[in-house]
């Protein structure tokens, strides 16, 4: 059973994610600041993501417990709202580090164990305002285009030995993180949408799933846009 590392895994498409991919037959290992209780398939593990310095030994523990990664979804991320000239510094700071760094990172150390192997798959999760920007949103958007063009050159460097590197981008998902909208803009968004209807985290999901099996053996350096035609 290939083991696939699911960080953000305790709530929202993170949670989403690890119970699809548990279903698709992976075992999960689901990485959150705090360890939830494990169900089938799915084995929770607590770490926090800010601390760079420890991903080493964090991975290195990993295979030492579950043996070699075959997937690595990078979901984990703060979805700080402000805008700019009124964002605190340490915020922006956190932002950077949570969903740029952090994932970065994470990859190198993963990405290592999967050239070895010589087989693997990385899924990074950016979001629709990497490209089409949002108000109040430039850091987070920052952060989210950073992925993007992470996700293309990293694609690059690791293709060659059998791994691929994709990007999915949702668009507005009903989760924690969009919560702090108003039901007007809920719905002026949905219905801006080609599909009139905002994406729910199962379909994200199952993006990710596809991207994870076979139907993904040769799709990389990838952005996948699942927003119910929110940006057709």
């Amino acid at each position: 059973m290939d083991n696939v590392l699911v960080t953000g895994a305790s709530r929202g498409l993170g949670a989403a994610i690890a119970e699809r991919l548990a279903a698709d037959g992976f075992h999960v290992i689901a990485l959150a600041r705090r360890a939830g209780e494990p169900r089938e398939r799915i084995t929770p593990v607590a770490f926090d993501l800010a601390d760079i310095a420890a991903m080493p030994e964090f991975v290195r523990g990993l295979r030492q417990r579950f043996g070699p990664l075959y997937g690595l979804v990078n979901n984990a991320g703060l979805g700080t709202e402000g805008l700019l000239a009124n964002m605190p510094d340490a915020e922006i700071e956190a932002l950077i580090r949570l969903n740029t760094l952090s994932p970065i990172v994470l990859s190198k150390y993963v990405v290592r164990g999967m050239m070895a192997q010589g087989r693997g798959r990385v899924v990074n999760m950016s979001s629709i305002v990497a490209s089409s920007g949002f108000n109040a949103l430039s850091v987070y958007s920052a952060t989210k285009a950073s992925l993007v063009g992470f996700t293309r050159s990293l694609a690059r460097e690791v293709g060659r030995v059998g791994v691929t590197v994709n990007a999915v981008a949702p668009g507005f998902i009903d989760t924690e993180m969009t919560k702090s909208l108003s039901e007007k803009d809920r719905e002026r968004i949905a219905q801006r949408s080609a599909l009139r209807r905002l994406a729910e985290p199962r379909d994200v999901a199952a993006m990710v799933a596809y991207l994870m099996g076979e139907g993904g053996r040769n799709i990389s350096g990838a952005v996948l846009t699942v927003d119910a035609g929110g940006t057709a």
